[in-house]
């Protein structure tokens, strides 16, 4: 029997979190997207930061808990910013709101600034390094990202120095290779 092919997404429309603690959760993420309520009740609030009606949702459910560590399931979300600049600037923003991130680094693809909101899910903030998918495909299917598929750390503070200096933005965005590296921060 011949495999069917599925008609393909345009987008990804939202996400949605569930808490037990829904001003906290809406609070945060009004803050760290600058986002604005679209809508808010008791019990789910719908926020956006774009065109879109709404780009995240919160539910708020009783008796929820906390996850304790490591479970199996949704990783992380991401958020992409067309440049360096952009996505320092808001790491700076956010700073200044005493969003601190938990990890920091150069996949090789992308440039990535992690952080967690009051529940303790995960969020990706980045950039895209390359300036084609091809160029992107070419180098995940590489020898440098078989050996290091995780990336190299890097201090967002020293990227914005550098960029304040006139560092390009393709320079920035150049992974420094570190040879083997097979491990997520645990934090994440």
């Amino acid at each position: 029997m011949a495999e069917t092919s599925i008609l393909r997404p345009s987008g990804l429309a939202h996400i949605v979190f569930r808490t037990g603690d829904l001003s906290a959760m809406v609070n945060f993420w009004k803050s760290f997207l600058g986002a604005e309520t679209v809508f808010e009740s008791d019990i789910i609030a719908f926020l956006r930061y774009d065109e879109e009606h709404h780009r995240v949702a919160i539910i708020k459910e009783e008796g929820l808990t906390l996850r304790a560590g490591p479970t199996a399931g949704l990783h992380h979300v991401a958020f992409s910013y067309n440049t360096v600049g952009e996505l320092l600037m808001a790491y700076k923003a956010r700073l200044s709101k005493g969003i601190k991130p938990a990890w920091c680094v150069n996949h090789g693809p992308t440039t990535s600034i992690y952080y967690k909101d009051p529940d303790g899910n995960a969020i990706e903030t980045q950039v895209d390094n390359f300036d084609t998918v091809e160029e992107a495909n070419a180098f995940m299917t590489s020898s440098l990202f078989r050996e290091n598929p995780i990336g190299t750390d890097v201090d967002p503070d020293i990227l914005l120095e550098r960029l304040e200096k006139g560092v390009s933005d393709k320079e920035l965005k150049i992974r420094v290779e570190i040879g083997p590296r097979l491990d997520i921060p645990a934090n994440l």
